[in-house]
């Protein structure tokens, strides 16, 4: 264990909440010191949870480890069922409890609870957060499920069956949980998706699932690996004790999108519809009902191509990032990586394709020196690549959990499916855009015309070249304004408008590549209607006027 100042992962018991929490009727009772209920905040902030996580702690002080903190764990387990009532129970302990070796699972596995129990072992200075969800994920699926398992040696199920059973296809959505990443939204977009296929969803596991729900998991013909992370355990043990095949294709970005709904197809025996067939160009009609593939090969992103990117997050959201961002948005990948240390193989071999090395790393300060390295134009992280991002001065987008509460929007904006496609492109292309901004502004703000009459919002505070040459160029911009006035404003003629004082400071305040035009129509507006003044009101008169 190393101490440091930020981590992108919790301990496993943290992972172990995550599923409890994202579940109903699943009660946690944790074997923890009182400083360890920390991480209720984690739901009740992030998430904006209006209420607390189905969490007993059983909350020992240094007071009570000269005493028997067995008969601790055992009141707290009879309270807990008592008032809670909960449909499975979960038990486990922190990283500190870990020490005291009380082994709350065996003492709970002996008191006849009269609830489904698991008994969660998980090893808190050696695995994490990600590796803590998918193990209380995957053994609380296998408890449940332990009396339907078939005998050895029993044929698969009929991938025909649900034509048999005279229904339409059905699948499960397995690994969405809070604290992921936009996983609300995703599963909402997938199952819309799905339905316009004619398949159904027969469970979604664990986030608002029930214990009940987990049972009927066997009954659908397929399962969705929808986040590798949490269900990739889970999946492969169904894989193996029920027959159920696995759909691993992600659908985030276009072509993962369409490839994951003709894998579905062709698993399910369904006939692939024509709007999946690809095109002369290579691009079928269903893609084609996002926005990304159009605008990333218009002429207003050219600005876009060959953009320097460094993608760093947990590895389902990495390795996709790079694929959306190298062969649909023309980005230039120049650094790849991951926290995700059971997924690492995943992300070597995506890096390989790229002509990179992963850095496959949990040291935030090793992933900010990357960074730097790779001198990227953007960077596509979590929330600490955010902040170094920041303090690089790189506009940074954030595509991963860990996260914060601004990462946790009350719209609707998914990741997978098509429309998760158009919020990739906004989410991304947005940061280059503010960029290109400041760089504008940067690049005009001691230009006389550009900043006549007022500053941009970097303002007196923008990093200058040095006192000096300011303020020569400050000197020379005052003289060249007083001269381009002289110059833009001609000498009165009869019976032409002139322009009062409030008027020509409103006309200055437009930029200098449009102020000549502006003029002119705002000129050609007063003699039309006999004006013999143009002040600021008849400034934006005309331009509502040719605004129609």
């Amino acid at each position: 264990m190393e101490l440091t100042l930020w981590t992108y992962e919790g301990p496993p018991h943290v992972g172990a909440m995550r599923i409890a929490t994202s579940m109903e009727g699943v009660h946690y009772v944790l074997h923890a010191p009182q400083g360890d209920t920390y991480a209720d905040l984690l739901f009740t902030m992030i998430e904006r949870r209006d209420r607390r996580p189905p969490v007993t702690y059983t909350t020992f002080q240094a007071r009570d480890l000269g005493g028997d903190t067995a008969d601790l764990v055992i009141r707290t387990l009879r309270d807990a069922v008592d008032r809670f009532r909960p449909e499975a129970l979960l038990v486990g302990e922190s990283c500190t409890a870990e020490l005291i070796q009380d082994q709350p699972g065996a003492l709970a596995a002996g008191m006849d609870l009269g609830v489904p129990m698991v008994n969660l072992e998980l090893p808190a200075y050696s695995k994490k957060e990600n590796w803590g969800a998918a193990e209380t994920f995957y053994q609380l699926v296998r408890g449940l499920l332990k009396e339907q398992v078939p005998p050895p040696g029993s044929p698969k199920p009929s991938l025909d069956r649900w034509r048999v059973e005279g229904r339409r296809p059905r699948v499960n959505l397995l690994g969405p949980s809070l604290l992921g990443f936009r996983c609300r939204d995703d599963v909402r977009e997938i199952t819309r998706l799905l339905a316009e296929h004619g398949i159904d969803v027969a469970v979604v596991a664990p986030l608002g699932a029930r214990p009940a729900d987990l049972r009927r998991i066997p009954t659908a013909d397929a399962n969705v690996c929808l986040y590798p992370e949490v269900a990739g355990t889970v999946c492969g043990w169904l894989e193996r004790s029920f027959g159920q095949p696995v759909v691993r294709t992600v659908p985030i970005g276009i072509g993962a999108t369409a490839e994951f709904l003709r894998e579905l197809h062709a698993l399910l025996g369904l006939e692939l519809p024509v709007e999946l067939e690809a095109g002369a160009d290579g691009t079928s009609e269903a893609e084609r009902r996002s926005r990304l593939p159009w605008y990333s090969k218009s002429v207003d992103s050219t600005y876009l191509t060959g953009k320097r990117v460094f993608i760093f997050g947990d590895a389902t959201h990495a390795v996709a990032a790079a694929r959306v961002a190298s062969r649909e948005l023309g980005f230039e990948v120049v650094g790849l990586g991951s926290y995700s240390r059971e997924q690492a193989r995943e992300v070597r071999a995506a890096a390989k394709e790229l002509g990179l090395e992963a850095l496959i790393s949990d040291d935030y300060l090793a992933v900010e020196k990357a960074m730097a390295e790779a001198a990227p134009e953007l960077v596509l992280g979590t929330q600490m690549e955010r902040h170094s991002a920041k303090r690089l001065g790189i506009p940074c987008a954030v595509i991963s959990a860990p996260l914060h509460v601004q990462d946790v929007p009350a719209r609707y904006s998914p990741q997978m499916g098509w429309e998760g496609a158009n919020v990739l492109f906004d989410t991304w292309v947005h940061p280059l855009m503010m960029g290109l901004e400041e760089h504008l502004i940067g690049m005009f703000r001691h230009d006389f015309e550009f900043v006549d009459g007022h500053r941009s919002h970097l303002g007196d505070g923008a990093p200058s070249v040095s006192p000096t040459a300011d303020a020569v160029h400050e000197g020379a911009a005052s003289q060249g304004a007083a001269a381009v006035a002289l110059v833009e404003a001609p000498a009165a003629v009869a019976g032409e408008p002139l322009w009062t004082a409030d008027g020509e400071a409103e006309l200055h305040k437009i930029p200098f590549f449009v102020r000549g035009k502006v003029r002119r129509n705002t000129e050609a507006f007063a003699r039309e209607r006999g004006l013999a003044e143009i002040s600021a009101e008849t400034l934006y008169d005309a331009k509502a006027h040719f605004s129609r």
